[in-house]
């Protein structure tokens, strides 16, 4: 997608003329997957910020040679340089350049203080520009391959679970580690890449423990099954969670399923253009502390999803910003009841201008086993 990563790039061109920066050098790998479609392990980008047809021939790619073929591939449009000191080599070359490079941005957020000193050394004559979270905005409302490859991610976590399920994988006696490894070879299965994080597998009064790493625990009748996973396609992670009952629910089970799913409900339709982050939380928020249940919904209803896991905005209460159409977010509220259990039900949705796009179609009905 050459035109696409070519796009992205003028895009942050602009937003560095308006502050007056002459370049940035981009070192954080998955920033510069964004802005090129490099998936390589080393590598530092140097954006000339020129308003002009010479930016792009002014823009510099660097690695080191064992991605020498691997980079003539994903980023062919740009001129290469060759070296395992990849941001110091560009660092430079900005200064073999000073004259078009006084203000040079770098990914503060991401460069250690030793860092910093090997980039001033290298270019003496730059000023090196603080420009935390730059490209991380940009990344915030997704284009439609981006949605794409999204969709693909949650349809994979979708299939894996219901084959899981068919396949008769939630029964009394299995372990929770059984279960996350085969809902992850499912994924993998059905045409993912690997698994987004590690899958959350809590059974019975474990299943009140938000994010719980799977035991030799072994399922039993009358659990609660919680399950948080996703799926990774072109580098985009999928996140859902569904809570399922290994036999007849009892009637507190019942009543806090249907709380967290009308609550999640709430939150969903939340989700559109323009809307206080704050404001989507405590539309789910609000339905579960008017039950008495506040104290036990322990985190914010969801968070950004894109190249990270967890990514801008946070839909909680310590947010800040709003929502924008295109936008990647999730909405997962839980109530979590220790000793006893706990449910989450998430989706993964795209923000739009009205209704927000539903991307994992798993039922959110209670499942019952």
């Amino acid at each position: 997608m050459p035109e696409t990563h070519v796009h992205r790039r003028d895009a942050l061109r602009a937003h560095l003329r308006d502050s007056e920066v002459d370049a940035m050098l981009v070192t954080d790998l998955l920033n510069i997957r964004y802005l090129t479609g490099f998936t390589g392990s080393n590598a530092a980008l140097l954006v000339h910020a020129a308003d002009s047809v010479e930016a792009e021939r002014n823009t510099l790619f660097c690695t080191d040679g064992r991605y020498q073929t691997q980079a003539a591939e994903q980023v062919p449009e740009l001129e290469h340089l060759i070296d395992r000191a990849s941001a110091q080599r560009l660092a430079e070359r900005v200064e073999s350049r000073v004259g078009s490079y006084r203000r040079v941005g770098f990914e503060s957020q991401h460069v250690t203080v030793d860092g910093r000193d090997a980039l001033e050394h290298a270019a003496p004559s730059a000023e090196l520009v603080r420009t935390p979270g730059r490209v991380e905005r940009e990344r915030l409302v997704k284009d439609e391959s981006e949605i794409e490859a999204l969709r693909m991610a949650c349809a994979a976590a979708d299939r894996a679970l219901a084959e899981l399920i068919e396949h008769g994988g939630l029964r009394p006696g299995r372990t929770e580690l059984e279960v996350a490894r085969e809902l992850e070879s499912r994924m993998l299965d059905n045409g993912a890449t690997g698994p987004s994080f590690e899958t959350i597998v809590a059974a019975g009064a474990n299943s009140a423990v938000p994010h719980h790493r799977p035991t030799p625990t072994r399922l039993s009748a009358g659990d609660f099954v919680k399950m948080d996973f996703g799926a990774l396609v072109d580098g985009y992670h999928s996140d859902m969670t569904r809570t399922v009952v290994l036999g007849e629910p009892a009637s507190w089970q019942r009543e806090i399923y249907d709380l967290v799913a009308t609550a999640q409900a709430a939150g969903r339709e939340a989700i559109r253009a323009g809307a206080d982050v704050r404001d989507v939380d405590s539309a789910a928020r609000d339905v579960i502390t008017g039950a008495g249940y506040g104290e036990q919904f322990l985190h914010g209803l969801g968070h950004g999803v894109g190249l990270e896991i967890h990514e801008a905005p946070a839909l909680s209460q310590r947010g800040e910003g709003t929502i924008g159409a295109g936008m990647a977010v999730t909405a997962e509220p839980g109530v979590y009841l220790p000793g006893w259990g706990g449910v989450r039900i998430e989706d993964t949705l795209v923000a739009r201008a009205d209704t927000p796009e539903l991307l994992t179609l798993t039922t959110k009905e209670l499942v019952v086993l």
